[in-house]
């Protein structure tokens, strides 16, 4: 009796492929949903909301000089700096809005993350409110929540 030969594998097998496609693809889809996340959206600066938004962001990115452009004189010029709580590690939140006529109250939820722990979760959260005023043009704000205040108010005799 004559053997033959054994058929060399020449085809890959399909199941393989598929599941490594479906890898691929999920992999793809990962990347993408890392990648466009990012930053969140910038609102309008001539909302109040804005106006909150960009004001936190300049303090937590540490730049204080920008942060001052949006506190009112008294606040702003010249910026006393306060050694306030202020972490980097801050994420600020906007809860709501209540705007009249030239005056606006921005409630924020601002959590603060410290150093943690493999299976420790130390995180603080606060609801917090900055309070603003209408300038013609836009918004300022006069106070600020004590995490994120740069300046030292004024004392009034």
């Amino acid at each position: 009796m004559v053997e033959s030969p054994a058929e060399p594998a020449t085809r890959p097998n399909r199941t393989l492929i598929v599941i490594l496609s479906v890898i691929g693809v999920l992999v793809v889809v990962a990347l993408v949903v890392v990648f466009t996340r990012g930053t969140p959206q910038l609102l309008d600066e001539s909302t109040p909301e804005g106006v909150v938004q960009r004001y936190s962001t300049a303090v937590i990115d540490g730049d204080e000089a920008a942060a001052v452009d949006y506190l009112v004189p008294e606040l702003g010029d010249p910026c006393r700096e306060f050694d306030g709580g202020y972490s980097q590690d801050l994420r600020v939140t906007h809860v709501s809005t209540t705007q009249h006529d030239d005056t606006a109250e921005v409630q924020v939820l601002i959590t603060t993350t410290y150093d943690a722990g493999p299976f420790d979760s130390s995180s603080y959260e606060e609801k917090a409110e900055f309070e603003l005023v209408g300038n013609g043009d836009g918004w300022l704000i006069e106070s600020t929540p004590w995490p994120l205040t740069i300046c030292e108010p004024a004392v009034v005799d």
